[in-house]
């Protein structure tokens, strides 16, 4: 089994707030948003390209690996490729790869409103009605596709078969559509490591240092809650994220991926980066929902976040 290049989790000498390339998270949060590239708008040409060009079948392969066994698929510690993490995932038996997916669900709090007895691990597998009652008890009803688990399910009870979709999947997306375009991308991501490792994070507290290095007001609290629980905070560059920022967990530590960019105030020279923030924030500034949201700051004034969303 090919070894990690270090584990995510940092030592304890080593600071609380890291900037990392992180490869095999970056890569599979890159096939997360292809996923969801019907859903959220402004992710960038190269996921609108992408889906566009993938056959039904493979578009509903995808949806199935990346989000049905979504906790069976994603890394759960740092990788120095998205290869090398596939080969580890391949190297791990059928059920080790099945319990993974479950112990992720299992340790998930039921929802407030979820009625009747618990089910527990075992007993969802016992039928596809317990496995959905599984699922509805620890997500909301927006976050669970009964069609899409159902058919999730008829291989989370054969493992062989989910593991061998799994991986077989994840490479083929590397070498037919991801492969290319890391490369591609690579050098821009180091340039916003190396952009932000510069910046002197002493004097801010955790949620001015998400904001700082995000963009992005921190408001909700359910992110609140996380950033100053979580023991270690890994800042992952992405240039498919969009205006968007999201989040993996690994152990104590947060991940958080954000918009590649330089630092407000940095010298550091990196022209494409540069150009390539440009190219998000017009594809942002396309979406009719943010064109919207333009009219109304031009018609009424600074507002707050809350204030947008009630008015439209």
């Amino acid at each position: 089994m090919p070894a990690p290049v270090r584990d995510i989790i940092a030592s304890p000498t080593t600071s609380q707030v890291q900037v990392s390339l992180e490869p095999a998270f970056s890569a599979f949060h890159s096939l997360l948003m292809l996923a969801q590239a019907q859903k959220i708008s402004g992710l960038g040409d190269w996921i609108s390209k992408t889906a566009a060009s993938m056959s039904e079948e493979e578009q509903h392969r995808h949806q199935l690996v990346i989000i049905g066994y979504h906790f069976a698929a994603i890394p759960n510690q740092s990788w120095p490729s998205f290869p090398a993490y596939l080969d580890h995932l391949e190297s791990l038996s059928p059920v080790a790869i099945r319990d993974k997916l479950l112990d992720a669900y299992s340790d998930l709090p039921c929802v407030e409103d979820a009625g009747g007895m618990t089910i527990d691990r075992d007993a969802a597998l016992g039928s596809v009605d317990n496995y959905l009652d599984f699922l509805r008890q620890r997500f909301t009803p927006e976050h669970v596709d009964d069609v899409l688990e159902s058919e999730a399910y008829a291989l989370v009870i054969d493992p062989p078969a989910m593991k061998r979709l799994i991986v077989s999947h994840l490479r083929e997306m590397w070498d037919m559509y991801l492969e290319v375009e890391w490369q591609r991308i690579v050098p821009m991501l180091l340039d916003a490591v190396a952009a932000f490792e510069q910046v002197d994070y002493r004097e801010m507290n955790r949620i001015e240092t998400v904001e700082f290095i995000t963009g992005h007001q921190v408001t909700h609290e359910h992110w609140t809650s996380m950033i100053e629980e979580a023991e270690q905070i890994v800042f992952v560059p992405s240039v498919h994220v969009g205006p968007y920022m999201g989040k993996f967990m690994c152990g104590e530590t947060l991940g958080i991926m954000f918009r590649a960019r330089l630092p407000e105030g940095t010298h550091y020279y990196a022209p494409d980066l540069s150009r390539a923030e440009i190219l998000v924030l017009l594809n942002a500034l396309a979406d009719d929902t943010r064109l919207s949201i333009l009219q109304v700051v031009a018609e009424e004034g600074e507002m707050r976040s809350q204030e947008i969303m009630r008015e439209l």
